[in-house]
């Protein structure tokens, strides 16, 4: 098998020399070219033609989300954003970015190996099986119908996702209205940025968005989404929904899981749940949303051509945790549906 090209852009030397070492240590990677701005990067990326390219978010001359917003219509690339503790991450994931990773700092050098060898090289080699291009924001965010009030009672909608999955869940919950039933969601990101993230949508969506905490009640017309470093679970007390964001081992590969809220959720709320998984590389969701289908609950997959990584949703058809498939855009009609039957 071929190595995956990679150029690496970075305007710190120092930085940028690290990422090159590691990388080209990983016999499935070669880095092609490593250059300081935007504009080496442009002609590095007509001459080399890479595979795969790792951009800052602040950058020199350009920053990297302008140098996005350029480049994707003309070329589309997968591309790996590194960036600090930043809402401009979410806008070059807006942009067309793939994926994301957090800048480190204050690590020691075991641990900066660590990141170097073992994360970076993850998400580029997830990043070179992606989709690129293919998802486009779409302003008509009206939705077929809406719930009766006996379609809503009690109802919880669960959704999962990983790799493209920022983009993909802003297309579900934007089309949301405040009659939608409690909403919990895993999206695998670091801590920090589920909080920015869930700020970000409550501004842009009808639907109110936060980052869940332990006891908080899950609402009529709310989205909860789980903290990045903490295990959410849903449980019932008294008969009313909550959620629990407590442990930090990974699930699946994972903290938060989407298998870990899935099983919750079939165990909490059976077949009065919605769940849905989209887009993510691995397995992760996969076998709690057959234990969701299991205990009653209605299922629905984004399909493999609208899915920037068609993974997750692929084991969860593939081992019947999936009840019926659709592309994004539809999602959120589909959900109605279910919840109105």
């Amino acid at each position: 098998m071929m190595p995956i090209r990679v150029l690496v852009v970075d305007d710190s030397l120092m930085f940028r020399k690290l990422l090159v070492k590691a990388l080209n240590a990983d016999p499935n990677i070669e880095v092609v070219a490593d250059v300081e701005d935007v504009y080496e990067a442009r002609d590095a990326i007509l001459k080399f033609k890479p595979d795969v390219m790792t951009l800052d978010v602040e950058m020199p001359k350009m920053n990297g989300i302008e140098f996005l917003r350029r480049l994707m219509p003309q070329y589309p690339l997968p591309v790996v954003m590194i960036s600090s503790l930043n809402g401009k991450v979410f806008d070059a994931l807006e942009a067309g970015a793939v994926d994301f990773i957090n800048k480190p700092t204050n690590l020691n050098q075991a641990q900066l190996n660590d990141f170097l060898s073992q994360e970076l090289a993850t998400k580029i080699k997830i990043a070179s099986t992606a989709k690129v291009g293919k998802l486009k924001r779409v302003d008509n965010t009206s939705i077929m119908g809406h719930i009766s009030a006996a379609g809503g009672k009690d109802r919880i909608v669960a959704i999962g996702a990983s790799t493209g999955g920022t983009e993909a869940i802003f297309e579900v919950v934007k089309r949301f209205k405040r009659d939608i039933p409690g909403v919990v969601i895993v999206q695998h990101m670091p801590p920090g940025f589920t909080k920015m993230y869930a700020e970000r949508l409550n501004n842009q969506c009808e639907v109110a968005v936060k980052e869940a905490q332990s006891g908080d009640r899950v609402l009529q017309g709310q989205v909860l989404i789980a903290p990045g470093d903490r295990q959410m679970k849903l449980v019932k007390v008294n008969g009313v929904y909550q959620v629990e964001c407590r442990g930090t081992e990974k699930v699946s590969g994972h903290c938060p899981s989407v298998d870990v809220l899935f099983s919750s959720v079939a165990k909490a709320a059976g077949n009065k749940a919605v769940g849905v998984i989209l887009t993510g590389m691995g397995g992760d969701g996969a076998k709690g949303l057959l234990e969701m289908r299991n205990a009653g609950a209605l299922t629905v997959g984004q399909d493999e051509a609208t899915c920037v990584v068609y993974g997750m949703p692929k084991v969860a058809f593939d081992i019947g945790a999936v009840q019926q498939q659709a592309p994004i855009t539809a999602i959120a009609g589909k959900v109605y549906n279910l919840l109105s039957k």
